[in-house]
């Protein structure tokens, strides 16, 4: 009697394996014919070799650095375009500028990459995100609450959280630390003081905010290059999935308590006008603004370049509480979904920005004594704010600026769904529909024919008449076109104001040199080193103070 049962489970498994083995194989055939113009084309892509399974898996299989250096080390192969294969998924990297501008100036190609799905839990339908209708209609709300004439109005705000920065840094006095930490809590602390119209007495320490949303974009690194961390369930319980439960409710803590202070403060009918004050048709200071950099190349114009009407002059959060815009109503989910997506892109790639630039001074000792004449002939001995004009006067401070977000830009790739084939400028090839294509930023500001000697930092990189040579997409540290960083202007604005108070009071001593740092692109460009810097107080030199007017 066993023996008949054990010949019918055998002959049940034999034929439950007869049946599925051609039903897998019927099902793979259809899938690749479904995929054959994909392959096609993808053959006269050039790029390194691959394996017939695993493809270009090998080269993601490591640490971050390694996967950065990895990538960047195949890249030099192929300065134009190049295709790697992670399993049966086809990467496209772009960094040819006239090809990368096919893509983000195109109203088409604005889908992002499956990855940033694991975004969701902590940004929700943000701007990042979203797309199609709801995304163009909260685009076009948000916009104005960052037009120029807004930001003005923020630098009080931007020069008194510089000098409590400069307080802070006091006990660094000549030690090494991470200037990192500082910088990412004071760019934390100004978004809640001016996008958010929140009081500072009122807010929580920045710092533990800043330090959650670091080591979330580690966790969602992590899932972006370890396959077996993708699958929701299996990330849930893991000792990842229940850290980033903890982070996320330090992150939303903080966010769901900023809208529900200026909620309160919009039905009580008090919205402090400290900060926006209804930004009257002549602002303080009515200065020219032709030749200032807005973090991207000169003659890129998008949304954010657009002039705004009286009514619709309200910062951040007041523009979403309100729906000021066009009848555009928010609900409450929708609000801190922006919020969520604002605070993060708005101080973690100024943080980083501002990270980097202290340790390029820290390296090139020659380039930090002309930024230090430059702010001490604008303020001599002085202790005033720095002001807009300041901001317009300090041409190689900006340089040196956009000289670092050439070299180490805080997003370095940008990736986009691919819904169409899409012929390239560059070549005569056609990148396939149902690939991801990748702006390889950090390479594309790196191009030999477009940046003469592009490993080494100068700031006259970006003097007018080499910028005006140069194309347009060859400089995209806040990215460009439709889904452009919506706040950029709001980023190198404070940029400015904060070093400058930084500089003002100190010398960045001697450091690592670049060539000896270690980088890895996370979400945001970072060191795996750190950003670890020296600095010492100093007295400005004699030069008569400008009056900032």
């Amino acid at each position: 009697m066993t023996g008949i049962m054990t010949e019918e489970r055998i002959g049940i498994i034999v034929t439950f394996f007869l049946v599925l083995i051609p039903y897998l194989a019927i099902k793979y055939f259809r899938w690749r014919s479904s995929r054959s113009r994909l392959y096609q084309l993808a053959e006269r892509l050039p790029g390194p070799k691959s394996s017939v399974i695993l493809g270009n898996a090998e080269s993601f299989m490591s640490a971050p650095s390694v996967i950065f250096k990895n990538v960047v080390q195949e890249i030099k192969e192929f300065p134009d375009v190049m295709k790697m294969w992670i399993g049966p998924r086809l990467l496209v990297f772009l960094l040819h500028p006239a090809d990368v501008e096919l893509i983000l100036s195109s109203q088409e190609h604005i889908d992002k990459a499956p990855e940033y799905k694991f975004f969701k839990p902590w940004l929700g339908e943000g701007l990042l995100i979203t797309t199609g209708e709801k995304w163009k209609l909260h685009r076009k709300l948000i916009a104005p609450s960052f037009h120029l004439n807004i930001l003005k109005s923020f630098l009080g705000v931007f020069n008194k959280n510089s000098l409590d920065v400069v307080k802070k840094l006091e006990k660094e006095d000549g030690k090494e630390f991470d200037c990192h930490d500082y910088m990412s809590e004071a760019t934390v602390e100004m978004l809640l003081e001016t996008a958010m119209g929140v009081d500072k007495k009122a807010q929580e320490n920045g710092y533990d905010y800043a330090m959650a949303v670091m080591k979330m974009c580690d966790i969602l690194h992590l899932r972006q290059t370890k396959l077996w961390m993708r699958p929701d369930m299996l990330f849930l319980l893991s000792s990842y999935g229940r850290l980033q439960k903890q982070l996320l409710s330090t992150i939303h803590g903080l966010t769901k308590k900023v809208v529900s202070l200026r909620k309160a403060d919009h039905k009580s009918g008090f919205v402090d006008t400290r900060l926006i004050n209804n930004i009257s048709d002549s602002p303080p200071e009515q200065v020219s603004t032709s030749d200032y950099s807005y973090g991207g190349s000169k003659g890129l114009k998008d949304d954010i370049d657009e002039d705004i009407g009286q009514k619709k002059r309200l910062a951040f959060l007041d523009l979403l509480i309100s729906g000021a815009q066009g009848g555009v109503v928010l609900n409450d989910d929708e609000i801190q979904n922006q919020v969520d997506t604002i605070m993060f892109e708005g101080h973690d790639t100024t943080a980083s920005a501002s990270s980097f630039f202290l340790c390029v001074l820290a390296d090139r000792q020659d380039i930090q004594e002309k930024v230090l004449d430059e702010i001490d002939r604008v303020f001599g001995d002085s202790d005033r704010e720095v002001t807009f004009q300041d901001t317009l006067d300090l041409k190689y401070l900006e340089r040196c600026i956009m000289e670092t977000l050439r070299m180490y830009p805080p997003v370095p790739v940008i990736a986009r769904d691919l819904k169409t084939d899409l012929k390239l400028v560059s070549s005569d090839l056609t990148v396939p529909a149902g690939c991801t294509v990748i702006v390889g930023t950090y390479k594309l500001h790196r191009r030999e024919d477009t940046y003469p000697n592009p490993e080494h930092f100068d700031p006259d990189n970006f003097l007018p008449e080499r910028s005006a040579s140069r194309h347009y997409y060859s400089f995209i540290p806040f990215s460009a076109g439709p889904r452009s960083c919506v706040g950029r202007k709001y980023a190198m604005l404070k940029l400015k104001v904060l070093l400058t108070n930084i500089l003002r009071q100190y010398r960045v001593l001697p450091g690592v040199p670049m060539k000896d740092w270690v980088l890895q692109a996370d979400i945001i460009l970072k060191r795996t080193d750190g950003f670890r810097v020296r600095i010492e107080k100093r007295k400005p030199k004699s030069f008569p103070p400008s009056t900032g007017i």
